[in-house]
């Protein structure tokens, strides 16, 4: 499975073979600057990602807990998600989500 993911300085970076249970994960695994500091339990936004308008049909409705984190979140957006609750499975394979600037390490 493959994610494309574009970091908050606008680089691509290909994520190959992927096997993380989440996108959060993933992520994580791959280095990238990704704060999510409460470990993928949707309570503190620090994993929030934009989803490329191609995908974003395809990912499971936004649950009431993501709903309400991505309201304190900096920069919310219609296509907003917390990568924790994104479950990569093979229908998502070429995902393309954009890093949100908050979700950095500061």
């Amino acid at each position: 499975m493959k994610v494309l993911v574009s970091d908050q300085r606008g680089k691509l970076v290909k994520l190959n073979d992927v096997v993380a249970k989440t996108l959060m994960q993933a992520m994580r695994d791959a280095g990238l600057n990704l704060t999510a500091q409460c470990g993928g339990c949707a309570s503190c936004g620090t994993c929030h990602v934009y989803v490329d308008d191609t995908w974003r049909a395809k990912l499971k409705p936004i649950g009431e807990i993501e709903d309400a984190m991505l309201d304190v979140v900096e920069e919310r957006k219609e296509s907003s998600r917390l990568s924790c609750q994104i479950e990569l499975t093979e229908d998502l394979d070429g995902l393309t989500v954009t890093l949100a600037p908050g979700a950095a390490f500061a």
